[in-house]
């Protein structure tokens, strides 16, 4: 019987526990929000799925994101529902509401962000198993990738399919086959189908190509292969794309007319989004990637075997450059470059400790600076990340007031809400939301058949003072006092979220 060596043991028992790490901290706390606090931009996916799944209609008619995500999204509202009808729990796809979907298709998104982290160590074997495994780790325990992996958007599973791109691109200049190169392109394509900027991963394997020595052809054969192949799957993926030519072309030069709006911050772009990735890897992991970035250089300049160097070093850059071109911003559109930081901030702690071996530091020393380095490394993220997951977990300010109007007032009712984290809902309800109730100019809500009022502090809260905001704090003042508060709803330790004052409009 053939036994492993101890470091491969070791090795498998680090991926293992990452991948628990990763899971558990993806999977903690999933069902928030669900049914009246939706995340921003989740009902976009998971209306189209399930009226996908129950029209049969596959147009999902909607092209500020491909189509892939919403057809697995599909898929498994399909499982679902099948799972629930087999329970007991419908009888007709009619009975079930796109809210009964949300658990699983968050847990598909979960997944996927778990499974990024086997994809990063794979391609981490290619600097050794101690970048392999530290790059894991680092990645399972990033605050914005764990973040992010709660919720139905594209952002996590394009990250994973890019990701993919990069481990397939290595493996194709390994093999230096056209088949090895026409599978890159293929990731790059589906990476494109669930995101449009995951079209950029096409430039991996064409990398690729073009520093693989002893490829087996010509270069521009491969080139075109990569690229015909990227524009197949794209296509197979997103099949309306041309189908329904006219709209997916107005859809698409809207979107891009929006994100070349001036953007609404005094900030360059870029620098708002190194300020995200600082707090993300906090100061020491945003050191070691600094540092990762110099090795890389370093090696790119120095390495026969360059392209692993230029890959990770390249790609985060020009997608860097990328999304600061663009005037809408969102710290989740970081996620695709997050992995390949993760590499080079281990390759760079690796490349250290390499260092102080080749210099003659006593052993005892590297092992304790080692261990520091490791620590340093992994536990400010992994505090956040914790942190987040044990806030998600809690009972918010929102369900509370969601609970409370369910169980004290009948369907039919008039409500109008105010601010972007009131709670959403059901359709029994009749529901109108404000940006801010005091841009409402009216003391009669009850003229227009308003019968209750959610105020929440994420908007009242502003004008507080009425010494800064005399105006804005005396049309509030007048809503309060116009009004009969019925229920408040007060953040604390136990209950966070914005503070949600219901407020009944008086009748004449």
């Amino acid at each position: 019987m053939i036994h492993a060596p101890a470091h491969v043991k070791r090795a498998r028992l680090g991926l293992f526990l990452a991948l628990l790490t990763a899971a558990l901290l993806r999977f903690w706390a999933l069902s928030q929000g669900i049914g009246f606090n939706p995340g921003v931009d989740e009902p976009e996916v998971m209306e189209r799925a399930v009226r996908m799944m129950k029209t049969g209609d596959l147009n999902p008619h909607f092209f500020d994101y491909p189509s892939l995500y919403m057809y697995v999204e599909m898929a498994v509202s399909i499982v679902r529902f099948m799972v629930g009808a087999m329970q007991g729990k419908w009888s007709s796809l009619a009975h079930a509401g796109t809210e009964d979907f949300y658990l699983w298709a968050r847990g598909m998104t979960a997944l996927l962000g778990t499974l990024t982290v086997w994809v990063v160590y794979r391609a981490g074997l290619r600097w050794g198993p101690q970048v392999a495994l530290l790059a894991s780790v680092l990645i399972a325990v990033m605050p914005l990738h764990v973040r992010e992996s709660h919720y139905v958007l594209t952002d996590v599973p394009s990250t994973f399919v890019m990701m993919v791109t990069f481990l397939l691109s290595l493996r194709a200049h390994e093999r230096a086959t056209l088949g090895a190169f026409a599978l890159a392109g293929l990731a790059a394509g589906l990476a494109g189908a669930l995101k449009y900027n995951g079209i950029l991963a096409v430039v991996m394997p064409l990398v690729a190509c073009a520093l693989t020595p002893r490829l087996r052809g010509s270069r521009i054969v491969c080139a075109m292969t990569i690229v015909a192949v990227m524009v197949g799957a794209f296509l197979v993926a997103a099949p309306y794309t041309m189908l329904d030519l006219p709209h997916f072309l107005n859809q698409f030069a809207r979107l891009s007319s929006e994100y070349k709006m001036p953007a609404a911050v005094s900030e360059p772009v870029w620098l708002i989004y190194l300020k995200h990735l600082r707090l993300a890897l906090q100061w020491p992991g945003s050191l070691m990637v600094i540092g990762g970035f110099a090795v890389g250089v370093w090696r790119v300049a120095r390495d026969q075997d360059r392209l692993r160097w230029v890959l990770a070093v390249a790609f985060p850059l020009l997608y860097f450059r990328f999304i600061s071109q663009q005037n809408i911003i969102f710290a989740r559109y970081l996620l695709p470059i997050v992995p390949f930081l993760s590499i080079l901030a281990a390759a760079a702690v690796v490349t250290f400790v390499a260092w102080m071996r080749s210099t003659g530091v006593p052993m005892r020393v590297r092992h304790a600076i080692t261990i520091a380095l490791t620590v340093i490394a992994i536990a400010p993220p992994a505090y956040r990340a914790i942190a987040y997951d044990a806030d998600q977990a809690k009972t918010w300010t929102q369900a509370l007031a969601y609970d409370w109007i369910r169980r004290e007032l009948p369907p039919g009712t008039s409500i109008r809400l105010e601010g972007s984290v009131a709670p959403k809902l059901p359709g029994a309800y009749k529901v109108t939301y404000a940006k801010q109730l005091r841009m409402d100019g009216t003391p009669d809500y009850a003229g227009k058949g308003i019968q209750y009022l959610v105020a929440s502090s994420q908007v009242y809260g502003q004008y507080d003072s009425p010494v800064v905001f005399p105006a804005e704090h005396r049309e509030y003042q007048a809503i309060f006092g116009q009004t009969d508060e019925v229920a408040r709803f007060t953040p604390s330790a136990e209950h966070p979220g914005p503070e949600l004052r219901i407020l009944k409009v008086r009748q004449p």
